[in-house]
C-alpha cells in the first residue's frame, strides 16, 4: 500500500537585504546634515575644550571621527584664508561678460583667419609666392 506523502509547498525565493544593510539604509535616510554654521559651532567648541570631544560628541550625536575632520577641514580653510591662498568665485555678471567677451574675440578670430585666407589665395592666384 502507497502513503500519501505530503510534499512542502516550496518557498518563495526572496531576496532580503541582510539586517546591518536594513540599519545601514536606515541610518542613511535620517542622517542630520549640518549647516556649516553647525559645524563650525560644534568644532569652536571642541577647541575651548570645556568639555571633552567624546562629551562633546555624544551631545551632539556625531561620532568622533566626523568632529575631528570636521576640525581638519576647519583648519585648512583657515590656513588657505590667511596664507590668501583663496580663489574667489566669479558672480554670474562677471561669468555673461567674460563668455560674451570669448565670443567676440572667437568671431574676431575667424575673421582674421578667412581674410588671411583670402590674402594669400589672391597672392597665389596672382603670381606670388606659393608658401
Amino acid at each position: 500500500m502507497m502513503k500519501n506523502r505530503r510534499t512542502a509547498p516550496a518557498k518563495p525565493v526572496t531576496t532580503k537585504a541582510p539586517a546591518e544593510q536594513v540599519v545601514k539604509d536606515i541610518r542613511r535616510a535620517t542622517r542630520k546634515l549640518h549647516s556649516s554654521e553647525e559645524k563650525i559651532r560644534i568644532v569652536l567648541s571642541g577647541f575651548r575644550g570645556e568639555d571633552s570631544i567624546a562629551e562633546l560628541c555624544r551631545k551632539e550625536g556625531i561620532a568622533q571621527s566626523l568632529y575631528y575632520s570636521w576640525s581638519k577641514e576647519f583648519l585648512e580653510a583657515g590656513k588657505k584664508r590667511l596664507a590668501g591662498d583663496t580663489v574667489r568665485q566669479a558672480n554670474s555678471g562677471e561669468v555673461k561678460d567674460l563668455r560674451a567677451e570669448a565670443m567676440a574675440l572667437k568671431e574676431l578670430v575667424a575673421d582674421l583667419s578667412l581674410e588671411n585666407r583670402l590674402l594669400k589665395k589672391n597672392m597665389t592666384g596672382a603670381g606670388g609666392d606659393h608658401e
